[in-house]
């Protein structure tokens, strides 16, 4: 099961010191490790909301750090891509793996997958026995709806503005945080429903 989805930034912000990166979108998924924990069951809802929201930030910033040094490591430069090629700007995406141990920042050890593209970082955080390469082929493909329907890359682009669209792509293609095995023909009808709505 994927614990959690968000989208975030991976190069500086002006309003952001060096090391930090901005969570643009987050959704959690399945069961809250407050409810489920001794130690957190005594917190209000809103200190548990606070315990989340650090939680999906630690990923961010571990994510930001791991896109950070791959960056460095090829040695690429990154080349902005204007609107319409957002295709190229997927190709031309890193990827990657973080492991992330128990107590940091869930309770139980979990895998963080990414994607950075660009200025964006685009995370799937997973639990252990998850099948890696179906989330990464999940990731891809809401990385490339985000990207071609909600136009993240274009200067002036709000995700803000854009998150019950990125939650109906999120309940369609991510079902309650379930990876699903397409066959080809459900693919197509999924592709289809989704360029349906993200054309209203």
């Amino acid at each position: 099961m994927v614990r959690c989805f968000l989208i975030h930034t991976v190069c500086p912000v002006s309003a952001l010191s060096a090391g930090e990166s901005r969570v643009l979108y987050s959704r959690v998924f399945g069961p809250d490790d407050g409810v489920l924990s001794e130690r957190h069951r005594d917190l209000s809802p809103e200190e548990r909301r606070l315990l989340q929201k650090e939680r999906v930030t630690a990923v961010a910033r571990q994510v930001r750090s791991a896109i950070s040094l791959s960056r460095e490591a090829s040695g690429r430069l990154i080349v902005e891509t204007l609107p319409g090629e957002e295709n190229l700007a997927l190709q031309d995406a890193d990827c990657g793996v973080v492991r992330l141990r128990a107590g940091d920042p869930f309770s139980e050890e979990t895998s963080a997958l990414w994607l950075g593209v660009q200025s964006l970082g685009f995370t799937l955080v997973c639990e252990p026995h998850e099948n890696l390469l179906l989330a990464e082929g999940t990731l891809r493909n809401l990385t490339r709806h985000c990207l071609e329907h909600l136009h993240m890359l274009g200067q002036g682009s709000e995700v803000l503005l854009k998150s019950n669209r990125i939650d109906v792509l999120l309940s369609r293609l991510l079902p309650h945080g379930q990876l699903l095995f397409l066959n080809h023909r459900f693919a197509q009808s999924l592709e289809k429903e989704v360029a349906a709505y993200m054309a209203k």
